[in-house]
């Protein structure tokens, strides 16, 4: 089964994704609809994550309280997730992303984020280190009420904010909501100002907002020393 509509990725031309404001970004489904159910009916189960919460953020941001899954070799997730993690590692994607986002030479770490009732994102820029990031909406229209929140904010500071700050959503100029329900996914280019959110999230207690993230890095020895780290760490316990 094939996962990704890398046509998707493709069609889009490199001057257009660069001149989108208030930053560079792509908010469309990529994924083909059997694979998008097939990734939506194998994802990893709860009991695989760690719970981080009440974890300080830079500048005094507010915590992103979540549950956690990093992705490593070997990790025992569904086959279908084995399959599409392989298709994110081959040449055709990381060449695409390469393109769309001006890099020379990219690495890639994989994570899944659940998060639950009355948590949010607070505004921020993601890491400097980061190219961007790439996310993959898992919240079927079937089973997520848009009213519950969940959507993705991209956040215009109109180039005015440090990212070392921690500003409310109401010192934004413009709130642009990414579609987060379905077969949906974002990708981001890393700038000082991509500031991005998620205003708080009201499901039942028994839903969880659930999102994949390829975060693209620079191809550093740094990465791959300190992913074989974690690697040999949770093999530990």
């Amino acid at each position: 089964m094939k996962y990704l509509d890398i046509e998707q990725l493709r069609a889009v031309p490199t001057d257009e994704f660069m001149s989108v404001s208030p930053y560079p970004y792509l908010n469309k489904p990529l994924l083909h609809h059997e694979g998008f159910q097939a990734l939506l009916d194998n994802m990893p189960p709860l009991e695989m994550f760690d719970a981080i919460m009440g974890k300080s953020r830079r500048a005094g941001q507010a915590p992103h309280d979540r549950h956690s899954l990093e992705y490593r070799p070997g990790l025992p997730v569904p086959e279908p997730w084995q399959e599409f993690i392989a298709e994110l590692c081959s040449d055709a994607y990381r060449g695409e992303i390469q393109r769309l986002l001006g890099a020379r030479k990219v690495e890639f770490r994989f994570h899944w984020h659940y998060t639950p009732s009355g948590a949010d994102v607070s505004p921020h820029c993601d890491a400097r280190r980061e190219h961007g990031s790439h996310l993959f909406y898992f919240n079927s229209k079937e089973s997520w009420d848009p009213a519950w929140g969940g959507a993705t904010l991209a956040l215009d500071d109109g180039g005015q904010l440090d990212y070392n700050t921690a500003p409310a959503l109401e010192d934004f100029d413009d709130i642009i909501e990414f579609e987060s329900i379905g077969n949906a996914s974002a990708l981001m280019l890393r700038t000082d100002h991509s500031w991005h959110a998620v205003r708080p999230i009201a499901c039942p207690d028994d839903k969880l907002r659930k999102v994949f993230i390829v975060v693209i890095n620079p191809d550093s020895l740094f990465w791959k020393v300190r992913d074989r780290i974690i690697g040999k760490t949770i093999q530990r316990f």
